[in-house]
């Protein structure tokens, strides 16, 4: 294996992926300033560390376990990966900047909203139990835009999901995410009324309305390579870098010159956990949604495992958020039969314990859906307000 001789930022940003940890939490645990780390990433050998910087690198590398160390040497011998290294760069456009695009990206969006008990009334397919152990049927949703295919989730917990499926063509990072900001107040109106002409008019009328859109996307082809590729992913689930959010409705891109520049500098958000699986696929999870390119499709996870867990997770968000907010309104919230605080206990256990036939890569795509989601401190705190209310 190769030793550290020196730690530069090279050596110091490897650690910090190879123990698969966010910026924001590395940063922590070393005592520095989450600048500091980007940094690391994006200047690499030319910062050389100082010697308290580096005795604390070398404590940490001690208490690394035997699988994060072979990550981590081995990221050290591919000399590729760091302009200061000898590698190559990714093919610029003509005027020596990355290229733009074109791109294609298969988006998915996830809609969900609680509707309790009335969930029953729509009618739809079995489908198999998730891997939050939900049990659900689906129906076409018959969305206007011909190019989507559109569906509904029905949990009989009380969650209706919508979840629309579009390819797309794009000639910029910038043009996708300004599209995702025009169509998102549309998506909300359009699902609201789709589930509302399903449910009966007494349902209708304590139905509350969709509130937020979860995006997840598949890079399928784009001209990306090495760390503009990365930077691409960390866009993607970061968009509102990218737009002029004035006017959501009528969102702009910010232009050719940011979009380059923030490819060039090696964009990063702290909060954006990395999933993928070294020359396999490429993953980042954050708050806004999911980026996903497969590097070897026949190796990896496909995107089908993706979305399966995005239901489950979005299903019991809005199930615990209507659980709360009854409860910070100051009413008791009123569940569908054998849906109360024991099948939140089961979801949580089912989400977070890992499972004997359970790769390598769908731990590492589940931990970080959960953690940026924030999910499984919402469903402890659902489960112990359904407890002390007796549901």
């Amino acid at each position: 294996m190769a030793a550290v001789v020196q730690w530069t930022g090279r050596e110091a940003a490897l650690l910090g992926q190879a123990m698969r940890l966010p910026i924001r939490v590395y940063a922590e645990q070393l005592g520095v300033n989450p600048k500091t780390v980007t940094k690391w990433r994006k200047h690499g050998r030319s910062i050389k560390l100082r010697p308290e910087t580096a005795d604390m690198l070398d404590a940490m590398k001690l208490r690394c376990t035997p699988d994060v160390l072979e990550t981590f040497h081995a990221s050290l011998a591919e000399e590729g990966d760091d302009p200061a290294a000898g590698g190559q760069p990714a093919e610029p456009d003509p005027e020596g900047s990355p290229a733009l695009g074109p791109a294609t990206v298969v988006s998915h969006k996830f809609i969900p909203v609680y509707v309790g008990e009335a969930v029953q009334a729509i009618t739809g397919t079995p489908r198999g139990p998730g891997p939050g152990g939900l049990e659900h049927r689906s129906t076409p949703a018959a969305h206007p835009d011909a190019s989507v295919d559109s569906q509904l989730h029905l949990y009989d917990c009380g969650v209706v999901i919508a979840h629309l499926v579009q390819p797309l063509d794009v000639q910029s990072l910038g043009e996708l995410a300004a599209w995702r900001y025009r169509t998102y107040a549309a998506d909300l109106r359009w699902t609201d009324s789709r589930i509302r002409e399903l449910l009966s008019p007494q349902a209708q009328t304590r139905t509350p309305a969709p509130t937020y859109v979860l995006s997840a996307y598949l890079l399928q082809n784009s001209p990306w390579q090495g760390t503009d590729l990365e930077s691409a992913l960390q866009l993607l689930t970061t968009p509102s870098v990218l737009v002029d959010r004035q006017d959501p409705e009528a969102a702009v891109r910010l232009g050719d010159d940011v979009e380059r520049k923030l490819l060039v500098e090696g964009f990063e958000h702290a909060d954006v956990i990395d999933f993928g699986s070294r020359a396999v696929a490429l993953g980042l999870a954050g708050w806004s949604g999911v980026a996903y390119h497969p590097i070897a499709p026949e190796r990896a996870l496909p995107m089908s495992s993706v979305v399966a867990l995005e239901l489950d997770v979005q299903t019991l968000w809005a199930l615990s958020t209507y659980v709360l907010d009854e409860i910070e309104a100051g009413r008791d919230p009123v569940m569908p039969k054998d849906y109360g605080w024991r099948f939140l206990r089961g979801a949580y256990s089912r989400l977070t314990a890992a499972r004997a036939q359970e790769t390598a890569q769908h731990q590492l795509m589940r931990e970080a859906i959960l953690t940026t989601s924030q999910l499984p401190d919402r469903l402890r705190a659902a489960q112990e307000a359904l407890r002390e209310s007796g549901i």
